[in-house]
């Protein structure tokens, strides 16, 4: 990774995680995650016919900057249930995105669609962090993790309940996933170095990805006619972000996303 945005962003959660690590040993964690309601049916949500939309909350970003100043995490959960949305991202990382684990608890109280903690996982301890602050899978991104890595996050996903997005960039990372026995594969559209978004990332890996995962595309999709094309190339499902988070009417947005005849 280098000095990449990415590898700047894992360092910085390295140091907090370290830190939180050695005020709560993963004992309690799982000792509270016992306590827990069960994680909801992630994948489940993805299988909607003809697509499923996973809208996120996002306050900011590092390539365009804040997104939603006000942002009121549990209202905005509300409009996208309202709007159709089937599960929920939210973005939980601190120094680059101005996310908070706080708001899965928030959001929690306030929608009963999954929800999926997008944050940058290196640990199980934060398997089990999240499953306790009330999230029902995990992102596991490929790009910044080894496979030992990758394997830890999803065996500790499988053993709390909860499921995991395993995200790519491209067919190496696609073959990696396949590897791993991924069931829910997302393909990032954002180069990660240039932060450049094209659907056609989507449609060049389609055929790369394991037949009998779940497959869902992240990134640059905002319109039912970008649904629809990308539907096409075999994905179920789409990952919408700062389409929604910037949008004066994500609840309407979401509806016409859905089209139609959706």
């Amino acid at each position: 990774m280098g000095d990449s945005i990415l590898a700047r962003i894992l360092a910085a959660r390295r140091r907090r995680v370290e830190k939180a690590m050695a005020h709560t040993p993963e004992s309690e964690l799982r000792r509270r995650a016992a306590a827990c309601a069960p994680a909801r049916d992630f994948a489940a949500s993805l299988r909607r016919p003809p697509y499923a939309l996973i809208a996120e909350i996002k306050k900011r970003s590092p390539s365009r900057g804040m997104l939603r100043a006000d942002l009121d995490p549990a209202a905005l959960a509300g409009k996208y249930a309202r709007g159709g949305a089937t599960a929920l991202s939210v973005v939980t990382e601190p120094d680059f995105f101005d996310g908070d684990s706080a708001w899965l608890s928030k959001i929690r109280e306030a929608v009963t669609c999954p929800l999926l903690q997008k944050d940058f996982f290196f640990s199980p301890w934060q398997v089990w962090e999240s499953r306790v602050l009330g999230a029902d899978a995990i992102l596991v991104i490929l790009a910044m993790i080894d496979d030992g890595t990758a394997g830890a996050l999803l065996e500790a996903a499988a053993e709390a309940g909860m499921q995991a997005l395993v995200e790519v960039h491209d067919e190496s990372e696609a073959a990696r996933a396949a590897r791993l026995g991924a069931r829910i594969v997302g393909v990032n559209n954002r180069n990660l170095a240039t932060f450049q978004v094209a659907l056609e990332v989507s449609e060049r890996l389609a055929a790369h990805l394991p037949s009998d995962a779940i497959k869902v595309s992240e990134s640059g999709i905002g319109s039912a006619q970008d649904c629809r094309r990308l539907s096409a190339a075999g994905y179920q499902a789409f990952l919408v972000g700062e389409a929604l988070v910037t949008s004066a009417d994500p609840e309407g947005l979401l509806c016409a996303m859905r089209g139609a005849d959706a």
